[in-house]
C-alpha cells in the first residue's frame, strides 16, 4: 500500500482516503482480502472521527476510483439462498517486478499533453490584490508551485533534469520518492551519486517511451525501470567483485 500511495494519492479525495486506509485496516484477518460491509466500515470511521466520519457515496467513489487504477478487484458475493452477501475486496501486488508492458492508446490520434513549460509556470507567481481595507495588500496563491519550491533533499542535478519536463514540486519531490523506495529496496540508499545518476538516466528512459505514446503512467513505469536497473548494478558489481555463476552452486 505505501508503494501503491506514493503512486496515486493524489488521485482519491481526502475523505476517499479515509475510506481506503479504513478499508486496508479491516484486511487483517486474512492480509490483502477485506469482506466486511460498508455499514460496518462507515460506522467505524465515524467512530474513530467523532461523528465526523464520510457518507456511503463517497466510500463507493473510493472503491471504484481504486478498482480503475488497479489497486482493488472486488467479487460480487451471495448466500446460499441466491442473496447479495458483502462484497470481498482484494489488494492487487503493487506491479515493481518489471515495468509494465508497453501498451498503444485506444486513440491513436489522442496526443498527450505534457504540462506546461516552466516559463508558462512562472507567469503563475503570487499574486497580489487590493483589499476593501486602505492601504492592506492581500496575497494571493498560485493554484500549484514550481520546482523552486522543492524540498532542499532532492539533488540539483535530478531536479533540473525532471522540471524541464515536469515544473510542478509535488511531482518532481514523487519522482525522487520513488527512486529513493528503489535504491533502498536494492541497499544502494546511502550511495547518492550512484541513486541521482540512476534516476536521471531511468526518468530520461521513461520520457522517451512517454513520447511515443506507450507509456499510460508515467510514474509507475519510471519505478519499474529503476528496481531492473539497480537490480543490474548489483549484479554487476558482484561480477566485478569476482563472482561467478559456477561459485554460486
Amino acid at each position: 500500500m505505501e508503494l501503491w500511495l506514493a503512486v496515486y494519492k493524489y488521485e482519491f479525495s481526502k475523505g476517499e482516503l479515509v475510506g481506503l486506509k479504513r478499508l486496508v485496516r479491516f484486511a487483517a484477518k486474512k492480509p490483502g482480502v477485506c469482506n466486511a460491509k460498508i455499514g460496518t466500515m462507515l460506522k467505524a470511521i465515524h467512530e474513530e472521527y467523532a461523528g465526523n466520519g464520510i457518507s456511503r457515496s463517497t466510500f463507493k467513489r473510493m472503491i471504484q476510483r481504486a478498482i480503475s487504477l488497479g489497486i482493488l478487484t472486488v467479487h460480487e458475493t451471495e448466500r446460499k439462498n441466491g442473496s447479495q452477501s458483502s462484497n470481498l475486496y482484494v489488494f492487487n501486488r503493487f506491479p515493481a517486478s518489471e515495468p509494465p508492458k508497453e501498451e498503444k492508446l485506444n486513440h491513436p490520434n489522442k496526443t498527450i499533453s505534457l504540462p506546461k513549460t516552466k516559463n508558462q509556470e512562472n507567469n503563475k507567481r503570487k499574486e497580489i490584490v487590493h483589499t476593501d481595507t486602505p492601504g492592506n495588500f492581500e496575497v494571493k496563491q498560485p493554484d500549484t508551485l514550481d520546482d523552486t519550491f522543492t524540498s532542499d533533499r532532492i539533488p540539483v542535478p535530478f531536479k533540473q533534469a525532471v522540471a524541464y519536463f515536469f515544473p510542478e514540486a509535488k511531482i518532481i519531490e514523487e519522482y525522487w520518492k520513488m527512486a529513493r523506495i528503489a535504491a533502498y529496496r536494492n541497499n544502494y540508499e546511502n550511495d547518492l551519486e550512484k541513486v541521482v545518476d540512476t534516476a536521471i538516466y531511468s526518468f530520461k528512459q521513461m520520457i522517451s517511451k512517454l513520447k511515443a505514446g506507450s507509456v499510460r503512467n508515467p510514474i509507475s513505469y519510471y519505478f519499474g525501470i529503476l528496481l531492473k536497473k539497480f537490480e543490474v548494478l548489483y549484479f554487476e558489481e558482484l561480477f566485478d567483485m569476482g563472482f561467478c555463476e559456477g561459485e554460486w552452486s
